[in-house]
């Protein structure tokens, strides 16, 4: 059934607090149904996580550094002690220094440019090889965040377009070669959003502001709606959906410039 998780698990990487959006397709996911598994990074984000997991009646949580390989093949091997075999994967990890994320992009560094294209768009490649053994016998289905900075101009969104461009092009490689195995694999590229990940870009609170009054809808994303798109492509109803990026952003990305009420 569309929408119905229930007799389904997986791995929800990336929850910073619960204004996160992987917190709300966690939560949707949850109230589908599902049985979640969470991961994070370091004592500080693993103290805020734990109330969350345990709202959604979840008591497996595992500390994994995605720039770290062993800690990432750990991770997983204590993963599968606990399920042998995962229905879904949701990746919600993103990296830039925040001081690169205003002005020019003429002046993106070498350090910080190796360091996004790695925690943003590699380790997805890194998450999807650990997943693979688990999902291989009954198929599955990774997901990733992405942006529409990944091939238009945002302001200030800078290094992280790029780093967007490549995780769109990993999500299509990466369903090529699982599709044989019956692994589905999507980007939701949800509009601007109010997340602690969001802040750090500068002139964020402008961009939200704009995008919610020039979309058709007139209304930016809400952790509601990337939720239940989540939930969908996870779901059974997702079977035949791979390779995609699904835009939940009110309509803004088929604007070419804004309302005329606007101009």
């Amino acid at each position: 059934m569309m929408g119905d998780m229930h007799g389904k698990r997986g791995l929800v990487m990336g929850v910073a607090n619960e204004r996160s959006i992987a917190w709300g397709i966690a939560k949707a996911m949850a109230d589908a149904g599902a049985e979640l598994a969470f991961s994070y990074q370091g004592e500080a984000f693993g103290k805020r996580l734990e109330p969350l997991a345990a709202s959604v009646g979840s008591d497996f949580m595992v500390d994994m550094d995605v720039t770290d390989d062993d800690a990432l093949t750990a991770g997983f091997a204590a993963l599968a002690e606990r399920w042998p075999t995962i229905d879904f994967l949701v990746h919600a990890i993103a990296f830039s220094d925040k001081s690169e994320l205003t002005g020019r992009f003429l002046n993106t560094s070498r350090t910080n440019f190796k360091h996004s294209l790695d925690i943003s768009a590699y380790s997805f490649i890194e998450v999807a090889r650990r997943a693979h053994p688990m999902m291989v016998d009954n198929g599955g289905c990774l997901l990733t965040l992405t942006y529409l900075g990944s091939n238009r101009v945002v302001p200030n969104y800078n290094v992280m377009g790029v780093a967007k461009a490549a995780l769109e092009a990993t999500t299509r490689y990466l369903a090529n070669d699982l599709g044989p195995d019956g692994i589905r694999v999507n980007a939701i590229s949800p509009g601007p959003m109010k997340t602690l990940a969001g802040a750090a870009i500068g002139g964020a609170r402008r961009t939200y502001k704009h995008t919610g009054q020039n979309a058709p809808l007139r209304a930016n994303a809400t952790l509601e709606a990337v939720g239940a798109t989540a939930v969908y492509l996870a779901s059974d109803g997702g079977c035949c959906t791979t390779g995609e990026v699904i835009q939940v952003d009110g309509g803004y990305h088929v604007l070419g410039m804004p309302q005329l009420e606007n101009l």
